[in-house]
């Protein structure tokens, strides 16, 4: 008897442990949502992503207002997530220490100073996106893939960057000015020279002025487009990537004997080598300064110190011989999703979700620039500058501007030492013959690293 009450009382215990993970199960599905016919759990409105996602963005001369709605948007698309937002002029160095450790935040906009993509890419920061991409469709069901106006950078066959922002680097003045005064808008290095003398005799100023403390806003704005005109993107990819004998190559002496020619004759501002890049635009608008080699981001950056009746003019950075076209070297600033991301699925989603051709027309409204999606129709928009509408009509006709892709962004383990030299070549302190020199030397030093 007693044999069997156990046994009775046992089977009760376990009946109701079996009747409470019955409860317990169905509560989760309640909470969760009913599953959909496809087993996905349609409590979250995209197949349960939910959340933590960390964002970082540099906020530069784009502002943030592109980025706040399309966040906003992707709130509404995915409740469930929680958009934890990193983002601000100095956020590259705020959040260096994360990276470091490998607690990254998710998705990354690599941008500003202090940021490399490719040392993201060498250092194995950032995620393969090359099976992921092929599957990413817009929202007319066009494949992104094949709707980038340039591909994505290409590290031996992978892709890491979905290049989002396509900003090119050219030469502003002041169309008004040049109108007013008839002063030459130079259409390669000859006319540029013939232009600035007029201006240094007429104006009294030093004509082109750069950030000094920002090598590369020379080296992007300025030189790239000539190596392309020169050499092509074989020659481009080539001192990209520090190939041996590409720095001290005859094209190359060539163009830097045009920047020595440019320090001798004085037309760098005398003041390059403590300006900032703010204080350099700053000069530019005040009419310290006639010429600029600036991205897109200019006027927006710049808006609030814009002078009464200043005009943007913009022309592809004319450093090229007299019988060479304009040159553009596309300068794309990407999305990357973090290899050690905590949320991987809420990241690639709110990558999609930031692709659309609406919200490219609405980057052009915000910032004054293009992202890097075809057929979106700038002229349907009154809110898009006219000099934006005017450059990108430029930039896509073949017969007066070629365009030069560079396979990815130099890594700033070699951009930094050619950085170097070419300040001290800038300021009259080194000949052309001694910058491809050092340039050489920091390429192989970067080879040799990489080996």
């Amino acid at each position: 008897m007693k044999g069997i009450k156990k046994s009775h009382i046992l089977f009760l215990f376990v009946a109701m442990l079996l009747i409470a993970f019955t409860v317990a199960c169905s509560n989760d599905e309640d909470a969760g949502g009913e599953a959909d016919s496809d087993g996905n759990d349609s409590g979250s409105s995209e197949g349960g992503i939910s959340g933590d996602l960390e964002l970082q963005y540099f906020v530069g001369g784009y502002g943030d207002s592109w980025w706040k709605e399309v966040i906003a948007g992707f709130k509404e698309e995915y409740p469930d997530v929680n958009v934890i937002e990193h983002a601000g002029p100095n956020i590259n160095e705020e959040m260096r220490s994360r990276w470091v450790s490998n607690d990254p935040p998710d998705v990354v906009y690599i941008d500003g100073a202090g940021s490399s993509e490719a040392q993201m890419v060498e250092d194995g920061q950032l995620m393969n996106l090359s099976d992921w991409l092929q599957d990413i469709e817009l929202e007319n069901g066009d494949k992104l893939v094949d709707s980038f106006i340039v591909e994505p950078a290409n590290y031996d066959g992978d892709v890491y960057t979905l290049p989002l922002v396509f900003d090119t680097w050219g030469t502003w003045y002041d169309r008004a000015k040049f109108e007013d005064k008839g002063y030459e808008v130079p259409t390669d290095f000859e006319s540029l020279m013939s232009s600035m003398e007029e201006i240094k005799e007429s104006e009294g100023i030093d004509p082109f002025v750069t950030s000094g403390q920002h090598p590369y806003y020379f080296l992007r704005g300025a030189l790239y487009p000539a190596f392309g005109a020169a050499g092509g993107e074989e020659l481009l990819t080539d001192v990209i990537q520090g190939a041996e004998g590409a720095w001290t190559s005859e094209p190359v002496l060539e163009i830097m004997k045009r920047v020595e020619r440019m320090a001798d004759e004085g037309m760098f501002d005398s003041g390059l080598g403590a300006l900032n890049h703010t204080q350099s635009q700053m000069n530019f608008l005040l009419g310290d300064n006639a010429f600029i080699p600036v991205g897109f981001w200019l006027p927006n950056e710049m808006k609030n110190d814009i002078p009464e009746g200043f005009e943007f003019g913009f022309i592809p950075s004319p450093m090229q011989a007299p019988d060479e076209t304009y040159a553009i070297v596309p300068d794309l600033r990407p999305l990357a999703i973090a290899e050690n991301a905590e949320n991987p699925e809420a990241a690639k989603a709110f990558v999609e979700f930031a692709f659309t051709r609406e919200y490219a027309m609405s980057f052009s409204e915000h910032t004054g620039a293009i992202m890097n999606l075809t057929e979106v129709d700038l002229t349907q928009s009154d809110k898009v500058p006219a000099y934006l509408t005017e450059a990108n009509a430029m930039i896509n006709d073949p017969e007066q501007v070629q365009i030069y892709n560079k396979p990815h962004p130099m890594s700033a383990d070699l951009e930094t030492p050619v950085g170097n030299a070419l300040m001290s070549l800038m300021l009259g302190n080194s000949t052309a013959e001694e910058f491809v020199e050092e340039a050489e030397k920091a390429a192989a030093e970067y080879r040799g690293s990489n080996e």
